[in-house]
């Protein structure tokens, strides 16, 4: 979206960044991408901070261990709690650090927020791939481009993970989570990095598709 670009909001209530003019129609106030939860609709500037929303699918780094939750850094401006009942494991107070350590990464789900923008996440609900992410390389991009990095259902991402025979999981909140060889990840991290730096750009699929062409010789076709 560019700053005077008209919103549809349907049923949704505009909220951040979104202007209404004097004839009552919606416009965007930012050059950024339109973001819709449960209730609201709001346009994040392509360099804006990440907020979490309740649903959100997110990667987390572990900050504190305490006696029955971890802090959590979700590159957001307040850190996340994860509480010991929120976990698939059968944990008791004080034995947390067996399953979580300081610097251990986990892709979770944002169970609730509040009006002070605390929020607690989760990594119990089943069929969506929640966990601890074990190896792999993390990479960080603006939350706002999220969207452009995993492509209309998908495609971008899968696009890349095919062509580089690697595992990607991307959270909402801007942090990637790439495995797989060596020299396939740094493909990969150049892959994103180019997405993420044209995300405005049109005709990037195919800029894309031809960067990872041109890889194909430093591309190990075995799996691990």
């Amino acid at each position: 979206m560019f700053p005077g670009d008209d919103i549809d909001p349907g049923n949704l209530k505009p909220r951040n960044g979104v202007h209404r003019r004097a004839d009552g129609k919606l416009t965007s106030q930012y050059f950024g991408v339109i973001q819709k939860g449960e209730e609201y609709i709001d346009i994040v500037p392509f360099n804006g901070s990440y907020f979490p929303r309740r649903g959100d699918k997110v990667i987390g780094k572990i900050m504190e261990v305490g006696p029955s939750m971890w802090t959590v850094d979700i590159k957001s401006p307040y850190m996340t709690m994860l509480h010991m009942n929120d976990t698939p494991w059968r944990t008791i107070s004080g034995d947390l650090k067996k399953f979580l350590t300081t610097g251990d990464y986990v892709y979770a789900k944002v169970m609730n927020v509040n009006e002070i923008k605390e929020s607690w996440i989760t990594l119990k609900e089943p069929g969506i791939g929640l966990r601890k992410l074990e190896g792999g390389h993390i990479m960080a991009i603006p939350a706002p481009k999220v969207p452009r990095i995993i492509g209309k259902n998908g495609s971008m991402v899968n696009m890349v993970k095919d062509a580089t025979f690697t595992r990607i999981v991307i959270g909402q909140n801007g942090l990637i989570w790439i495995d797989g060889l060596p020299e396939n990840v740094i493909v990969a991290s150049e892959a994103i990095a180019l997405i993420e730096s044209e995300a405005h750009a049109t005709g990037l699929t195919d800029r894309i598709t031809e960067f990872l062409k041109s890889k194909k010789g430093e591309i190990n076709g075995n799996t691990q």
